[in-house]
């Protein structure tokens, strides 16, 4: 058993990343007959992990179930960032609590992702949930098919706080022929003060640059039209490398001929000029860019441990729309960080303002255990915070509609993706700018770049016909 240590997660050294080659090969009879349920809490690189985690599971015979009372393998894959997202996990592990002492006393319960990671919910699986058989981490995702081959009766942690290496030779089960996810980097040192990532994810840390260039190329040959390069800190890629800049890998995968690159997600300390200057020169470099502004206050910024002002995340913002030509910008903005006050929230009110940003996700901040923020005093009340989640919200609405409305008898490149989940009759789409387009078309144009016309604009889509 190895249980999660936040001292130990902090820690961050000079030692070298080790770079695992994997050479999995499994007994397909090992479950057969056996369906797994999996579900996945959280962000694009947890997306991806569950990719990885549901190839592992069907190495041993094992077939996926939509239905939670049909599994014999139970996996919820978890998110930390906010309390939410832990209120979610424990509601659901109810369910399967149920499912397991009434109906199938066999079933295999796993808890795995960054939860896992925390001291907190470790201890509270341990005392008040102790029908969850296997408990795993972000770190050896690798070892799961071992850790249900050689379950026992007792619940299995096995959670490493470390910094954390590179493991290669990984298999997916994509849950798209059209695009994919490529991990490039794992980790983050910037260590904001209200984040819980750099803990549960370890160092940042990089993978080489062949290996990413292979697996891209791969999925060429595979007919794949687009692909997402992921990271915590996905721009700081390189940095630990000594060899390559992101900017650099941008234009490596721009040169394997792919027809759609997109990256995520990006922070604003590390993005460079030779950043902007490839996105505006490279066709198949998508111009979208999600760029956290987190607070428009420099006095809060500051106490984030952001690394910028309000005046250096505006400057970066308009070299970006005075270089690259068309492009969306989407962001994600806290509200109520520890003692902001109205003169704070104004300041990002005025941000907004004049970024009138493509969309924003918008947040309450969600005090995390062991993080720094956690520990602050805050006066500010619950009310208060809501009231001005709401002015925000309705200001980027406002702002999303209008950046929309732009595109009304537009003719655009839309990647097609698959039929409505409202209309059988349509299909939809993302256009190179990120805007989700719901399309009359000819299904038979799905996994193809199509033009449309947009026909209607809504706060958070578009509507549209091929032309």
């Amino acid at each position: 058993m190895s249980l999660p240590n936040l001292n130990e997660a902090r820690k961050r050294t000079n030692n070298k990343v080790n770079y695992i080659y994997l050479d999995d090969n499994y007994d397909k009879s090992t479950f057969k007959n056996k369906k797994y349920f999996l579900r996945t809490y959280g962000c694009q690189m947890n997306v991806h992990d569950s990719e990885e985690i549901a190839s592992r599971l069907e190495s041993l015979g094992l077939t996926e179930t939509e239905k939670l009372e049909n599994a014999d393998v139970v996996i919820l894959n978890t998110c930390a960032i906010r309390e939410n997202a832990h209120d979610k996990l424990f509601g659901f592990l109810g369910r399967c609590k149920h499912e397991k002492e009434h109906n199938n006393k066999n079933m295999i319960i796993g808890i795995c992702g960054c939860m896992a990671q925390e001291e907190n919910v470790v201890n509270e699986l341990m005392k008040k949930h102790p029908y969850v058989d296997i408990v795993f981490g972000t770190h050896n995702i690798h070892e799961l098919q071992e850790l249900l081959i050689n379950r026992s009766n007792k619940q299995n942690i096995s959670v490493y706080s470390c910094e954390g290496d590179v493991y290669e030779n990984i298999s997916y089960k994509r849950d798209s022929l059209i695009k994919a996810w490529v991990n490039i980097q794992y980790g983050c040192d910037k260590f904001c003060t209200y984040c819980i990532v750099p803990y549960t994810r370890g160092k940042q840390r990089s993978r080489k640059s062949e290996e990413i260039i292979k697996e891209v190329e791969s999925l060429v040959e595979k007919g794949y039209k687009e692909v997402t390069l992921l990271g915590q800190n996905v721009n700081a890629y390189g940095k630990d490398l000594d060899e390559i800049t992101f900017a650099e890998l941008l234009s490596k995968v721009s040169d394997t001929g792919i027809e759609r690159v997109r990256f995520v997600t990006s922070h604003p300390w590390d993005f460079t000029e030779e950043m902007i200057d490839v996105i505006a020169k490279r066709d198949n470099i998508m111009p979208y860019i999600h760029l956290p502004l987190q607070s428009g206050s420099s006095r809060i910024l500051k106490l984030m441990g952001r690394r910028y002002t309000k005046e250096e995340y505006l400057d970066l913002y308009k070299k970006i729309k005075d270089k690259v030509k068309n492009v969306s910008i989407t962001t994600d903005i806290i509200v109520g960080f520890p003692n902001e006050t109205e003169e704070d929230f104004k300041e990002t009110l005025d941000v907004v303002n004049k970024c009138q940003f493509d969309s924003a996700f918008t947040f309450i901040y969600s005090p995390r255990e062991g993080t720094p923020a956690a520990k602050m005093e805050d006066k500010v009340t619950l009310e208060e915070k809501n009231n001005r989640l709401q002015e925000l919200n309705k200001l980027i609405n406002d702002y999303s509609l209008k950046a929309n409305q732009k595109y009304l008898d537009r003719v655009v490149p839309v990647l097609v993706e698959g039929i409505n989940e409202k209309d059988n009759n349509k299909t939809f789409g993302y256009t190179d700018t990120m805007k989700l387009v719901n399309i009359q078309g000819d299904k038979k144009n799905i996994g193809k770049i199509v033009n449309v016309k947009i026909t209607d604009a809504k706060s958070f889509s578009l509507d549209g016909i091929e032309v």
